[in-house]
Formats: C-alpha cells, structure tokens, sequence
C-alpha cells in the first residue's frame, strides 16, 4: 500500500524553522544553507497544498494551518527518533515506556525501585522526563505521567485515566543538630522527637509553592506560631531536603521522599504528627485501553505504592 507521506528530510527543516518561526536559525541548527531549508519547505507546501509560512519584510511567520502542522511533526518526529534509538541501543524487547513525572517524586522515590522493576521485567524500559504540569497526550510522545495534585486538579485533565498511588502525607524533618538545639534532653534521648511548640522556636524552611503549609500543620497541633510564615522559599522538595541537611531549618516533608537521609542520619523527623495534605499522587494515562508494557508498569507501580 502506498503510503501518502511527506519526505523526512523536508519535515525535519519544516518542524526546526516552524519552532525557531526563523529559516536562518533552523539552517544553522541542521548544518544546512538557508536557500536549502528554504527549498525543502517551499516543496512541503506544494505537496501538501498548503501554505505554512507568511513570508513578511522581516523573515517567515507560521499560517494557523503551519502551526497546528508544526505541533503535529514535532510530536511524531520525537517519537520517531525515541523508537528509533531504543532499537539501535537493542532495548526494550518486552517494550519501552516514556514516563512524564515530577522530578522529586521521579528521583527519590520512583527511581529508588526500578531495579525491583528490572529484577521482575528485565526487557521493559522506563524513559522518564520532567513535567510538573497537566498536558494534552495527544501533543507529546509520553505513554503515562506520574502526576502530584489535588483531586479537584485531576478532575480537570481532559481524556485521561488515573490511578491514585498514594496521599502525600507531610512530616517536620531537620537535621539531628538542629533537634538537639529545640529541647534539653537527658541522657540516651538524642535526636528524639519534640513537641509542636518546641519547632515553632525554630527557623522553618518554607515551600513557594504551598505557602500557608506550615500555618495549616501547626494549627492541626493547635499551638501558636506567629513565625510561621516565616523563612527562605523554595520550590522543590528535593530543595527543601537539601537544606534540611545543612541545618538551615526543619522542612515539612514527605517521608518517602527523604527515605535515603533518615537512613543516612542526615535527617531525623522533628515531630512525629504528620499532616495529611490535600495532594496525592496520580499515574495517568489516555483514557484507551493501555497498552501491555503500560499495564504491566501499573500493576508493579500500585503494588510498591501500597508497601
């Protein structure tokens, strides 16, 4: 069967002007003359019909009809060059899969315990890449995401499917000098936790993106704590733990995510009240019928999830 399909060389040069909206810089990009990027898109549009580009006194502008185009070639070259590596590098004989996640929840829980992974299916491969936000499957190559949010949030991704891994449970972590400094203890007591009123003493490291979570943990202990707004913001919990370890602060924290440092003795938890937050975390993925590779990564993910 004759398949009605454009030259690969012709939607290379059009998917790298059509992201740059520049010839020029799609030429340098490619190792190629301006005058051939120019050739191999003026024959795209005379085959298809269309034209991509509004040529203007200033250099090209993309035609709505370029645009979606662009998203679209873009997404199945990306695609075509994942496929096509897995099979030059001889992996995933049981299947690959392209993994959106959020990078903490990725790198300190998810890839922890991919070798139980490997251990069961030695031929699935995992390819992760970092999103934190919810996206159209239909404009990017990934099979599934790894996704932290509220219910309300889930509810509002469009064509998907989800499976709740577990609820992000927070917990105040420090490091063990820091605790030693909250409270005077007598002997065989170090790095024990301490009340609630003993971290309202203390500096506290705050996360930009939940701001009040501080003020709603120390209300769920019913102590006052007119500081706890207060301290240096950062974004991610990997930047939280980080600086908990330097004895910057106590973080609010998810125990999973900071398994590596309480075993280390870096961390130590603060107080032993954890505070059920409104978040949980998601596998999600288009709402057909998984694949077997997906399947079988969701079952092995929903059995760890519940240990």
């Amino acid at each position: 069967m004759h398949r009605h399909l454009p030259s690969t060389q012709a939607l290379a040069c059009f998917e790298a002007a059509a992201r740059h909206e520049s010839y020029t810089r799609a030429a340098q990009e490619l190792s190629l003359t301006q005058s051939a990027v120019s050739r191999q898109i003026l024959a795209l549009e005379e085959w298809l019909g269309v034209q991509l580009f509004r040529r203007t006194r200033h250099g090209v502008v993309l035609t709505p009809a370029g645009a979606r185009y662009g998203r679209q070639v873009a997404r199945w070259l990306q695609g075509l060059e994942r496929d096509t590596l897995d099979v030059m590098s001889h992996q995933g004989r049981g299947g690959a899969l392209s993994l959106a996640a959020v990078p903490t929840f990725a790198t300190r829980w998810l890839i922890p315990r991919l070798p139980r992974l490997a251990a069961l299916h030695p031929d699935i491969v995992v390819h992760i890449d970092t999103r934190t936000r919810p996206f159209l499957f239909a404009d990017t190559t990934f099979d599934a995401a790894l996704y932290a949010g509220t219910p309300e949030q889930i509810a509002q991704w469009p064509g998907v499917q989800v499976q709740r891994l577990m609820h992000e449970d927070v917990v105040p972590a420090c490091s063990p000098r820091l605790l030693a400094a909250a409270a005077t203890r007598g002997p065989g007591r170090a790095h024990q936790p301490v009340a609630a009123e003993a971290l309202a003493q203390l500096p506290l490291l705050q996360q930009s993106t939940r701001p009040l979570g501080w003020q709603q943990w120390f209300a769920a202990q019913a102590v006052d704590a007119p500081r706890a707004l207060d301290g240096p913001r950062y974004e991610l919990f990997s930047m939280l733990a980080v600086a908990a370890t330097h004895g910057l602060g106590v973080a609010l924290m998810p125990p999973m995510l900071i398994e590596a440092e309480i075993a280390r003795g870096e961390l130590v938890i603060a107080c032993a009240k954890p505070l059920r937050g409104e978040r949980a975390y998601y596998l999600v993925s288009p709402s057909q019928a998984q694949s077997p590779v997906l399947a079988t990564f969701s079952a092995w993910l929903k059995d760890n999830a519940a240990t």
